[in-house]
């Protein structure tokens, strides 16, 4: 079984206006709402690719009541811990000329509240993969994915990480099966600039030898780059088409796609070429991509 876990998920509140004025009244033209958090994004963009998957997430008030009637379908195994205070999240994404984003902070996670995660880790057994992604809530220590891969770290579980740069440097030393950085990300953990793929890789392999089996970069409008456990290089460029959006959900289905081509093609390439699909077809959809996107997307990829 797959699972995910999102710390601090949310409800995103989309608007479309046709021009933006700062301390102005300004009128959307059209709006859409949906859940979002990084976990969740990739149990979605799995549930898309038919891969039966289980969402740990916190959830609290009306818009946690939200994310749980949205994540009832046939292959989400929502598994959610309801706080008493407080609501989920609310996310505004303002869609103009550019496009800007307002991430409220969510709710306070207690100590008795953290404790039910680790009562649901219990039931992960060998063979099993645990996808950490996103940032950790101010509530939490800093360290707290760390603590949760300990927790299953006798279990031959299958790790993926996906957070920030002293977050990400704590779980290093449990070996995680996949970590993906991006471009920006892989700059501040290392506190150089990158003009170059020849430095991409260079310090993806810095990574690796702090404990990754596998890293995979992604570049944005570049592509990716994948360092594997055998430490050979896959490079795979990015496919051409109208950016639709560029702020959610890109490097979260890039991961589903990289998970699904692993477990399917037991194929490093292979799976490199999924992930960067599904990683485009989010950028070229409104919200997360569709299954026949991807996969239109996978095959031009592949010959």
């Amino acid at each position: 079984m797959i699972y995910t876990i999102t710390l601090n998920p949310s409800v995103d509140y989309t608007m479309y206006l046709p021009d933006f004025s700062e301390g102005r009244t300004n009128r959307a033209v059209d709006e859409a709402c949906s859940i979002g958090g990084k976990g969740l994004n990739v149990s979605t963009v799995l549930a898309r690719l038919s891969i039966k998957n289980t969402a740990i997430a916190f959830v609290a008030g009306f818009t946690g009541e939200l994310i749980e009637k949205e994540l009832d379908n046939d292959f989400i195994i929502p598994d959610l811990i309801r706080l008493d205070n407080g609501f989920t999240r609310i996310n505004v994404k303002i869609k103009s000329q550019e496009e800007s984003e307002i991430n409220g902070s969510g709710p306070v996670i207690s100590l008795s509240d953290s404790e039910k995660l680790f009562a649901k880790l219990d039931r992960l057994t060998s063979g099993d993969t645990l996808i950490l992604a996103g940032s950790i809530p101010k509530t939490l220590p800093k360290y707290y994915y760390s603590l949760i891969i300990e927790s299953v770290s006798k279990k031959d579980v299958r790790v993926v990480v996906d957070t920030e740069k002293q977050s990400l440097a704590d779980t290093l030393k449990y070996r995680p099966f996949l970590i993906k950085p991006n471009k920006n990300e892989l700059e501040d953990f290392f506190d150089v600039n990158i003009s170059d793929i020849d430095t991409v890789i260079k310090l993806a392999f810095g990574l690796k030898q702090m404990g990754a089996q596998n890293v995979l970069v992604s570049l944005g409008g570049k592509g990716a780059v994948l360092i594997d456990s055998n430490e050979k290089v896959h490079k795979c460029e990015a496919v051409k088409g109208d950016v639709v959006s560029t702020t959610v959900g890109a490097g979260d289905s890039m991961i589903a796609g990289f998970i699904y081509g692993i477990d399917k093609y037991k194929d490093y390439e292979k799976a490199l070429r999924m992930g960067v699909a599904c990683g485009c077809a989010c950028v070229f959809s409104q919200g997360l991509a569709e299954k026949d996107k991807i996969f239109d997307l996978y095959n031009s990829i592949m010959k």
